[in-house]
């Protein structure tokens, strides 16, 4: 039947079509007419009598290629599957490599990969295209029909990958000084004319006031003092105003109250505790690897104490940016400029190890990932890792760019390093110096003792050896006779075992003892009433190890028996014996022999009365095992009494020296990272698909080129020696005053953070995926502010919360939700709820529970079990070492804390630039009933009963006053009394700490 396709598209917009072959596309509708059997599109299209009897493709076909099927499989298909990527195996630039992969197949087009992937299968979505949505139906019935028409495709055509997205994004376009903004008389005339003043005074509230009218918008007026507090408080320093700062505040009639409220907390040592938590939510801050594993990191807290002392000296972000990137190259004396650089390393961590060679270049690929990802994301808000496998989809970043980057971190490594102070390694030293050439003047004298040992065993080894008579002893078994002796204990001591590299203790699988005489036979056996003991080292110390008593069951068992220990044998009854077998690897063969120890001296005794003892046999006659052996018995032999003596005494000295220099704390390390050489020398290469195994073109350390013609970039060369020069290199082009993206990126943090979304919501995407900025023209006016203030960001933060547009109230209006529900035009500040950490501080301090103390390593609110793996037990009781800020618990990935994880803390184990708030019937639970909400009630109550009394008008103020901020309504007062009638202080004290008013920011 016929089938008429309209070409809807063309009548709205052209199609670009890429191809490398010139091809004629038709500018009219496109009708084309294909026979199929009934219902389906499949199979050849029976011939009329009228169609010419050739194999040519019907013109019509022809047309619909190259209008229809090449530009749809250009833009939906051929960015993945290429014949430089060819992911999943799949080619589609020619018809060749089409019909090869399976992919289409014109002779029995229902066998077309193509058309299964693009259909839904069982009510699942279609398999492809991954990038965006699915085909709609009509472009569906065009690859069906072009198929089931016998896919023509000219052999001259070759599809090509579509282009790299250009660079005319907005976020890649220089900074723009904004234009003075004017308004019309009658567009001010929606102000009241104190407003109208103060909106118009400060460029900030300008752009904002702008957008506001343009969209028939007005904003909210000035919210009250108390509110306004209680905001920058939060803001600011992440904790509430006290009663008297409130009430402080609301009286002081100033002109500068409010600047003065704000100067305050900007240099308050809280605020870097506020805004340093911000930035490690950017950074992934987490103290564990993460991963299988998921081990603690215990000195990885310097990096925190770094980023809260940064905040709060206004250190400029770009010297910030340097030192986080490369401060061990920037100052390798300095403590703190090392300390920096754990920001590449305090994300996860894959340490669980593995042998396999594709499997541990997979692995270290991930980590460079990780690592460049984290970069690229916090100070450029580019979304590069979309660049490892293919160009980027949507943004002008290509695999080049993205392996020139990880060639630029591939000598970072995991690890601890030393970081200490010139002042600390001077103190060390002079502890350790004098110990260490104490130890080598007598290290020296050890040596030349030896030395006229040495001597005197060249001149006389044969003589000294001349004793050695027997065989050596041997692992298969060795037989020891003596005269015939009655005795009920025999005692088998190892002196002195072989060097065998194996385990510490001499082995025995058998020990026999036999009796003398014509009927000889081994008494020491378990089933005949033997007992074996033993000093030797138990079975906890060698798991898998047997007890004494197997070594006399008859069978080849195994017993350790470390040097200096003894195994005893005690008979049934006495017993004259006259030999003594021993083995430690009877039944093996000889390659397994050799990797269990032997003894190398020995002696045997026996006993009547287990008191006293009598030598009857020793090893002392034996040939040696080994060279080492030898040795060793000639040194024992050629050294004399004095010499012995004060070779021990040298020894002892030399043991004390170890055990002060022990007692010598060492340099402070902390997780920050060791640098490779051998890995940052490279080559470096693409990896086609992502993957190590496949290398393709070389890349040197290099910087992006989205940025060229803007910023200048960097390109090294030379591979030799300049780890630490690349990252330096990428450190000042991010910095760079040039570069847009960075100073952008950071004022829209700062936004972000103040109202709660930023100018650019996708805070850590600025790129064609993320969303476009709501104000363009004032996030260049913070960014430029942002420069022309060194980068430091206080002044940024005082212009912020001092504008008109941070003063509005909260206030809901209908009128302007209709035309702005999330306020996106900033018509009123938006209301928050307190992010985890801020709710419990904020328990913590109404409750005068509240430790200031700053830095160190950090509190534990859950119980660390390690064993291969780590598990993390919530503590149910908080302890006051606990009570300090939430910023200072020591966060390990997927460690479930229950307050904090409740309230939305982010899992470490990502960047969270932006924070979720979610509402939870958990959430109530936990905060009335968890036992620490329920201690810090109680604290409140007595807090509270302290400075009331008896009095509960009184009380019930002070509770409002530390909660809130304000004092009670009549109606809540008289509420609350009847609560204190029925119940208690602290079941009032309950219901406060659980209230909205306490949990939100107005």
């Amino acid at each position: 039947m016929a089938i008429l396709i309209p070409d809807s598209r063309r009548a709205t917009a052209p199609r670009p079509n890429h191809l490398s072959a010139s091809l004629h596309l038709s500018t009219s509708l496109v009708a084309f007419a294909v026979w199929c059997w009934t219902g389906f599109c499949f199979g050849p299209a029976p011939v009329l009598a009228d169609d010419p009897p050739d194999t040519a493709a019907p013109p019509l076909l022809n047309e619909l290629f190259a209008d229809r099927i090449a530009p749809l499989l250009q833009d939906r298909c051929l960015g993945c599957h290429n014949a430089r990527d060819e992911q999943g195996g799949v080619s589609l630039e020619t018809l060749q490599q089409a019909i090869a992969c399976g992919a289409i197949d014109p002779d029995m087009p229902r066998n077309s990969l193509i058309l299964d992937v693009i259909h839904s299968q069982a009510g699942q979505p279609p398999s492809m295209p991954k990038q965006g949505p699915p085909l709609d139906p009509q472009e569906v019935q065009w690859l069906r029909a072009w198929i089931a028409g016998g896919a023509p495709w000219p052999d001259s055509v070759r599809l090509q990958r579509p282009a790299m997205a250009d660079r005319s994004w907005w976020s890649l376009q220089p900074l723009q000084p904004s234009t003075r903004i004017e308004f019309s008389s009658q567009e001010l005339q929606r102000l009241k004319e104190n407003d109208r003043q103060a909106w118009l005074r400060d460029p900030l509230d300008r752009h904002i006031l702008r957008q506001l009218l343009d969209h028939d918008l007005w904003p909210n007026p000035p919210a009250d003092r108390r509110t306004w507090l209680r905001r920058v408080y939060y803001d600011l320093i992440g904790l509430p105003p006290a009663p008297a700062e409130v009430q402080h505040f609301v009286n002081d009639q100033r002109p500068d109250a409010y600047e003065r409220v704000v100067d305050r907390l900007l240099g308050s040592p809280r605020y870097g505790e506020k805004w340093g938590r911000h930035w490690m939510d950017v950074i992934r801050f987490g103290e564990s690897t993460g991963y299988e594993r998921n081990v603690i990191i215990d000195d990885l807290w310097p990096l925190r104490d770094y980023i809260i002392a940064a905040f709060n000296d206004d250190k400029p972000y770009a010297t910030m940016v340097r030192e986080h990137l490369a401060g061990d190259v920037l100052a390798p004396e300095d403590p703190q400029s090392v300390i920096a650089t754990a920001l590449l390393v305090c994300g996860p961590y894959d340490n669980v190890g593995n042998q396999d060679a594709v499997q541990a270049a997979q692995i270290r690929a991930n980590t460079i990932d990780e690592m460049l990802r984290t970069v690229a994301d916090a100070f450029l808000g580019m979304t590069i890792g979309c660049a490892r496998c293919h160009d980027h989809k949507f943004d002008p970043i290509s695999q080049e760019d993205y392996y020139g980057l990880a060639a630029v971190l591939a000598g970072v490594q995991h690890g601890r390093r030393t970081v200490a102070t010139p002042q600390q390694k001077a103190a060390r030293d002079a502890r350790l110096k004098p110990l260490l050439a104490e130890k080598r003047t007598l290290e020296a004298e050890v040596a030349a003792v030896r030395a006229r040992v040495e001597g005197r065993i060249a001149e006389r080894a044969d003589a000294l050896a001349a004793d050695w008579q027997r065989p050596a002893v041997s692992r298969a078994g060795t037989e020891e006779r003596f005269a015939p002796t009655l005795c009920r204990w025999v005692r088998f001591t190892c002196l002195r075992r072989d060097d065998s590299p194996a385990r510490a203790g001499f082995q025995i699988d058998e020990f026999e003892v036999w009796s003398a005489g014509t009927n000889s036979r081994n008494v020491a056996l378990a089933s005949a009433g033997a007992k074996a003991s033993g000093a030797s080292r138990s079975i906890e110390d060698f798991p898998g190890a047997y007890g004494p008593q197997l070594a006399i069951d008859g069978r080849f068992g195994e017993r350790f028996i470390a040097a200096g220990d003894d195994l005893t044998i005690e008979l049934p009854a006495a017993l004259t014996i006259d030999r003594v077998v021993f083995s430690s690897a009877r039944d093996e063969p000889p390659e397994i022999q050799a990797r269990f120890p032997i003894p190398a001296e020995y002696r045997i005794e026996v006993s009547l009365d287990g008191e006293t003892w009598s030598l009857v046999a020793s090893g002392h006659d034996r040939l040696p095992a080994n060279d080492a052996h030898r040795h060793d018995r000639l040194f024992g032999l050629a050294i004399t009494p004095d010499e012995t003596g004060r070779l021990e005494e040298l020894n002892q000295q030399i043991r004390r020296l170890e055990r002060q220099i022990a007692q010598i704390p060492p340099l402070p390390t902390v997780w920050v990272g060791t640098r490779d050489a051998t890995a940052a020398r490279g080559p470096f290469h693409v990896f086609v698909g992502g993957s190590p195994q496949r290398l393709g073109r070389t890349v040197v350390p290099r910087s992006p080129a989205f940025l060229e013609g803007t910023t200048p970039g960097f390109t090294i060369d030379d591979l030799e020696g300049t780890e630490g020069k690349r990252r330096l290199a990428l450190a000042n082009w991010i910095v760079d005053r040039h570069n847009p993206l960075t100073p952008r990126v950071w004022a829209n943090r700062l936004w972000h953070y103040h109202f709660g979304v930023g100018l650019v919501p996708t805070t850590s995407d600025f790129g064609r995926l993320g969303q476009p900025p709501s104000h363009p023209a004032l996030l260049d006016w913070l960014a430029l502010e942002l420069l022309n203030h060194g980068w430091r960001i206080k002044p940024l933060h005082r212009r912020i919360v001092l504008s008109q547009t941070y003063r509005q109230s909260s206030r809901y209006r209908p009128e302007a939700a209709q035309v702005d529900a999330d306020a996106k035009w900033m018509w009123r500040w938006r209301p928050r709820r307190l992010s985890a950490e801020e709710y419990r501080d904020t328990i913590l301090q109404v409750a005068g529970a509240l430790r200031l103390e700053m830095g160190g390593p950090g509190y534990r609110l859950y119980r660390y079990l390690q064993d291969n793996v780590a598990t993390y037990i919530p503590l149910d009781e908080h302890p006051p070492t606990t009570f300090r800020r939430a910023v200072y618990h020591q966060n390990a990935r997927a460690a479930r804390v229950d307050l904090l994880t409740e309230f939305d803390q982010p899992d470490c184990a990502f960047s969270a630039p932006r924070r979720t708030a979610t509402t939870s019937p958990l959430q109530a639970l936990t905060s009335l009933n968890h036992p620490f909400m329920v201690d810090m009630a109680q604290r409140l109550a007595a807090r509270v009963a302290l400075e009331a009394g008896e009095d509960q008008p009184e009380q019930i103020r002070l509770a409002f006053a530390y909660c809130f901020g304000r004092a009670p309504s009549a109606e809540e007062a008289a509420e609350c009394l009847d609560l204190l009638d029925s119940y208690s202080l602290p079941s009032l004290c309950r219901v406060l700490l659980n209230s909205s008013e306490l949990l939100f920011v107005f």
